[in-house]
């Protein structure tokens, strides 16, 4: 059985960071099995050593399934084409630069703030007038 890339050198970067965070994800996933298989006790029916290679032969030969489920899914046809098709759009993204970003970041939070003040004034200015006019008793 040969190791094959599909279309080698196209969508290489989203190809390699969706293969290592699935990668991430199998890793976390078998290492959580490997903490829940350390409730077999040993006793009568499995030894320590019989725990141990348990304990860690389960979540490494799954770790390797996974792997290779991984790698085949994305080098199969359909989604390597959408991994390489998304890496040529994100090429024509028109990104902002770090000017822009800080500007509309300032106008946010600003704006944020602003309204917080507004709800705030108006929040106060019912409390105390249901207040005055005797229907909520809230400000002391």
């Amino acid at each position: 059985m040969k190791l094959q890339f599909y279309k080698k050198g196209q969508g290489y970067y989203t190809r390699l960071c969706t293969a290592v965070g699935c990668g991430i994800l199998a890793a976390l996933a078998c290492y959580s099995l490997w903490n829940k298989l350390d409730a077999i006790a040993p006793g009568e029916t499995v030894s320590e050593a019989t725990k141990t290679w348990l304990r860690t032969g389960i979540p490494a030969a799954l770790f390797l399934i996974l792997a290779w489920v991984i790698f085949k899914g994305v080098n199969s046809i359909k989604f390597a084409d959408f991994l390489i098709a998304t890496e040529g759009e994100m090429k024509k993204v028109s990104w902002s630069t770090r000017k822009e970003i800080v500007a509309s970041t300032k106008i946010v939070i600003i704006s944020v703030f602003l309204m917080a003040i507004i709800l705030a004034s108006v929040d106060f200015g019912f409390a105390w007038l249901f207040n005055k006019m005797g229907i909520l008793k809230v400000m002391g």
